[in-house]
């Protein structure tokens, strides 16, 4: 991520617990505070009379916050240390979470989900920073680690998959603010090893963050992570409410998400040769279209069977679109260049996870159905990949090789 190298950030015993424990600051932030909302969208929906456009927003306005919090990650941690951004972030989501199911009013839940994405991003940024200093100190496993950590929120899927479906199913319809109180409460429980085990690190993200970086050599592949970016989140927010139209009751809707959120857990060894080659964007092109093929399988049909592949092919290469990225900018470029080209990349996803939500959400509302919207979605991930595919190496000098 950010941070400059550090052969010792934290302890150097058991390197997984430790990036496992920091990934919780992801499970909270990602995994629920983004993620479940759209397991609570049809019923938030239908109970508050909001358009499909209405209720893309409020993932839209999660993503503007958490490019706002990413951009800021790297000064907010020079000035409060990195403990205080893992764990502040993280208590910014939970007070959110509660404010969610506290009120229908549309304004107060769009600030309570701007400040969702602000204090994941402190959270997933600085954790993530951690992390990474962590697998630099284990070389032979790096990949591997890193790779736990990304796994965070695949966790919060998971559990949030098991709670909110038959939360709803129980309650009945209006529930949705009962879903949000019990979110709250897992996510509350999940803060607690942060504050347990001592965060600290000599780790300094760089001043000189304006290294000579060139956009130009890489705009292909920007524009690829902003496709990923916009086709990832429409299929997240949205699939749920799919699913269900379509008949899938609690069983079904808990099934669907938990396989997402279980696919993440053997996303290290699925993906771990395939990160290693260092061959331009040949490895986010193989992720990416994976990715696509897995959001475009319920155009063949929304039998059990299909949908359960969809979740399975989908997840497993989502969680590591972002780890591809990151390798593809510690192979390419000098390491007083990651900050720079990390940011670059954050901006350029950013601003695709911001407009898609509410992009798929307007076709929905002008096409009346979402089979054109995930249709959309899966088309802007496959033209990602071939992007992706087009990227060769960057040379020394910032050109193309």
């Amino acid at each position: 991520m950010h941070a400059a190298q550090d052969r010792r950030p934290l302890s150097d015993a058991h390197p997984a617990r430790l990036i496992l424990i920091l990934s919780l600051a992801a499970t909270v932030g990602l995994g629920i505070g983004r993620f479940a909302y759209a397991l609570v969208l049809p019923d938030m929906r239908e109970s508050l009379g909001w358009s499909y456009s209405a209720a893309g927003f409020m993932n839209t306005i999660n993503a503007v916050g958490y490019l706002v919090g990413a951009l800021a990650a790297s000064r907010l941690i020079r000035r409060v240390g990195w403990s205080a951004a893992i764990r502040g972030g993280t208590l910014a989501c939970l007070a959110a979470l509660a404010t969610c199911a506290l009120t229908g009013n549309f304004a107060a839940l769009s600030l309570a989900r701007l400040v969702l994405g602000i204090g994941a991003a402190a959270g997933f940024v600085a954790g993530g920073a951690l992390a990474a200093n962590i697998a630099q100190s284990h070389p032979e496993r790096a990949n591997f680690l890193l790779s736990l950590f990304y796994a965070g929120p695949g966790v919060g899927i998971l559990a949030s998959g098991l709670i909110a479906p038959f939360t709803l199913q129980w309650f009945g319809p209006g529930s949705w603010w009962i879903v949000w109180w019990a979110l709250t409460l897992l996510s509350a429980a999940m803060t607690v090893p942060l504050f347990v085990i001592r965060i600290e690190s000599s780790a300094r993200f760089a001043e000189a963050s304006h290294a000579a970086f060139a956009l130009p050599p890489v705009l292909i592949y920007l524009a690829a992570y902003f496709l990923f970016g916009a086709g990832y989140i429409a299929y997240m927010t949205f699939m749920i409410a799919y699913v269900r139209d379509g008949g899938g009751d609690a069983t079904a809707q808990a099934a669907f998400w938990g396989l997402i959120g279980a696919s993440a857990f053997v996303t290290p060894w699925v993906w771990r040769r395939v990160l290693a080659l260092d061959r331009g964007g040949l490895a986010t092109a193989i992720i990416l279209g994976t990715n696509a093929i897995g959001a475009g399988l319920p155009m063949l049909g929304h039998s059990t069977a299909w949908l359960a592949v969809s979740a399975v092919v989908f997840g497993v290469a989502f969680f590591a679109v972002v780890n591809s990225t990151t390798a593809f900018v510690r192979f390419n470029y000098p390491h007083e260049e990651w900050p720079t080209a990390i940011a670059a990349m954050t901006v350029s996803f950013g601003v695709g996870q911001t407009l898609g939500p509410i992009v798929v959400g307007a076709i929905t509302d002008a096409l009346g159905s979402l089979s054109y919207a995930l249709n959309v979605s899966a088309a802007l991930l496959a033209l990602g990949a071939v992007l992706s595919l087009l990227q060769r190496k960057v040379g020394p000098k910032g050109s193309v090789s």
